[in-house]
């Protein structure tokens, strides 16, 4: 082989938006369902961050009957005048990276959008983009495609195309299908983000309309009493123990607002915010709000006699069982973790939270003791069954649970290397036998599980640990699991790559998978995050051609593609079998289309948006029978009958 050149000309340099639409996981995290949304949240954060600043009341979303879609607000528009650049700012905004009016506060006091990428990643993204500006009562347009323009300046100035008194900036984009992996926006995570911004920012209001074929609606998002609106629909349908607890207050130049209920319910939901961004992950502002409730709520439990002097304090996760709040802040000069805002990293963040939910709270508990008192009950009760909890820990971490082959179920694979190795759960001791033949015995381990494990969404903590199908689990991934009040979890420890979901492909075996992914969200969701979980998909059918020299046959995996081989062969010309269950296979074909990494087919377990998977995990598994009923009611229409 000729040896590869490395010098100078090998250095690329990827110039304008080049680089986005090289790498666009590096902007908006990827290029499946979740990035693909990404893009209207950055266009519509920009309006947000004019409503911030005190210029914008209303925002319209449209998604268009092409798949495009359609972000208008009456904000100030975007500046039209030319730059030093020697074009409209316009254009330098929509075409250049790091270009925007939020860096040096001028403009914005505080943005979601602070990276100044937001609507020029978006156009690079696009396949073709209109920008429509209304300002200084005319109105100005510009196009592009996947990022060049298309439209003619003159003399570097944007052309006129109208008249208009209020002001304002129109964004319509389609999706670009060379970079995204679908085009098809998901209008229901849609919907729920516009939900949560018109909580967050009680003065705006938001048209939504979804134009596209079999999905046209229209909704209209206004919530003027904001924070307290939100944990009271977050709580909807549970008892409730007082009434919203809101504070606002200012520490140099963050500001914070914070809501808070607790209810009668074994649970914590703590959302966090930043300039109107959800943080998934969290980060120093939550850290600043845990760490000063925990002592706050220690303090008034000694104070008021709940805990003498020789009692330990109670833990955090004691003091917001069954908390509901929702932590937001305005940050001049936020710093995050990635482009995509998850994890506020701002170290200013902790001491300004934290000194203004001390002096907030500590000033409304002083004049709302009943309130304390009952929030403070709830830490008791959790303590009390944070012990009862411990022991069965204990009892459980006492067992071997580092021995391959402790629970005498588990068919292990001879690797030691987790790279390598996968595991598949499978249902029942038929399937599970026939498995144990047809593997890899290097690199496959066999775990059968008897029937529907517990569903954990409603168990407590010590009877998730005493079913035994759990423990096995959990003795056989080597990791231990993160629940509750403590964290055994440690993903370094796991000893296989990949977790592999193997059931029948009826009723009882998606009701089997559900179990099995409550589970492993609620109790090792790193798992799922990291990418180890997946669900097997073995063949429904196979049809054998009654002539030729194809005796084989071809192996079906669902009722679509069942249609399409139909349409492609005569009837007659082939016997059809359904496999009802795993255990109707023989090794060998279990092998060769569920088991052979050369030919199986996998569905990796993705969570798009957390916030959203534990309200729905909650809503259907939980013991709260009243919203799963409306749910049912309101979706029937959607589901779908496995014959």
């Amino acid at each position: 082989m000729a040896k590869t050149q490395y010098n100078a000309d090998s250095i690329t340099v990827l110039e304008g938006l080049e680089a986005v639409r090289k790498r666009p996981g590096m902007y908006i995290g990827g290029v499946g369902q979740k990035a693909l949304n990404h893009l209207i949240y950055e266009i519509m954060d920009n309006a947000i961050d004019e409503h911030l600043a005190g210029y914008c009341s209303e925002i319209h979303i449209v998604l268009e009957k092409d798949g495009s879609c359609t972000v208008r607000d009456n904000g100030r528009g975007i500046p039209v005048e030319m730059h030093r650049k020697g074009v409209s700012a316009e254009r330098v905004v929509m075409t250049t990276l790091h270009a925007g009016g939020k860096f040096d506060n001028s403009a914005y006091k505080t943005s979601g959008g602070l990276h100044g990428v937001g609507s020029s990643v978006v156009n690079a993204l696009s396949k073709k983009m209109r920008v429509r500006i209304s300002r200084g009562g005319v109105v100005y347009e510009d196009s592009y495609s996947r990022g060049e323009p298309t439209t003619a300046l003159k003399n570097g100035l944007l052309p006129i195309v109208g008249k208009q008194a209020e002001s304002g900036t129109e964004i319509n984009f389609l999706p670009d299908p060379e970079i995204f992996e679908k085009t098809h926006f998901r209008a229901d995570w849609l919907k729920s983000r516009l939900h949560e911004t018109a909580y967050l920012n009680p003065g705006i209001t938001i048209y939504y309309e979804n134009k596209l074929p079999g999905e046209a609606e229209q909704e209209v998002f206004r919530e003027p009493e904001g924070l307290i609106a939100y944990v009271r629909a977050l709580n909807e349908g549970q008892t409730a123990v007082h009434e919203p607890i809101y504070i606002k207050g200012r520490f140099e130049d963050i500001e914070l607002e914070c809501a808070i209920q607790f209810v009668d319910a074994f649970e914590e939901k703590l959302l966090g915010f930043c300039n109107s961004i959800y943080t998934a992950e969290g980060g120093t502002h939550l850290q600043g709000f845990k760490t000063r409730f925990t002592q706050l709520i220690n303090t008034y439990a000694r104070e008021l006699g709940f805990l003498k002097e020789k009692d330990a304090n109670f833990t955090g996760a004691d003091t917001r069982n069954g908390m509901t709040a929702i932590v937001a802040i305005k940050h001049p000069d936020p710093i995050f973790e990635g482009q995509t805002k998850t994890k506020l990293a701002s170290a200013d963040a902790t001491k300004a939270v934290s000194t203004i939910a001390g002096d907030e709270l500590t000033r409304y508990f002083d004049r709302d003791l009943e309130t304390v008192r009952a929030i403070i009950a709830c830490a008791e009760k959790s303590a009390k069954i944070r012990r009862a909890e411990e022991k069965a820990r204990t009892n459980l971490l006492a067992k071997p649970r580092f021995s391959f082959d402790s629970n005498g179920k588990l068919a292990n694979c001879e690797s030691r290397d987790p790279a390598k190795c996968e595991i598949f759960i499978v249902e029942g001791d038929s399937a599970g036998g026939s498995a144990k033949t047809a593997r890899n015995r290097m690199y496959q381990a066999i775990l059968p599980i008897r029937g529907k494990i517990l569903n954990v969404e409603k168990a407590s903590i010590d009877k998730v640990l005493a079913n035994a199908e759990i423990k096995t689990m959990i003795n056989s991934f080597g990791c231990g699991f993160s629940e509750g009040y403590g964290n055994d979890f440690d993903i370094t420890k796991l000893r296989y790559d990949k977790i592999i979901l193997m059931t029948d492909a009826d009723v009882d075996g998606s009701h089997i998978d559900t179990l099995l992914l409550t589970f492993l969200y609620r109790f090792m969701p790193e798992l799922i995050y990291d990418g180890h979980v997946y669900i097997a998909m073995p063949p429904l059918y196979k049809a054998v051609p009654t002539r030729g020299k194809d005796k084989d046959g071809v192996y079906i995996y669902d009722d679509k593609a069942l249609e399409k081989f139909k349409a492609k062969h005569k009837e007659g010309s082939f016997t059809l079998q359904r496999y009802k269950g795993l255990g109707e296979m023989n090794p060998e074909q279990l092998w060769e289309t569920t088991l052979n990494p050369e030919q199986r087919m996998l569905k990796r377990v993705e969570i798009e948006d957390a916030r959203l998977a534990s309200e729905v995990t909650a809503l259907l598994m939980g013991s709260n029978v009243g919203p799963r009923r409306d749910f049912i009611h309101d979706h029937a229409d959607e589901a779908e009958i496995d014959a």
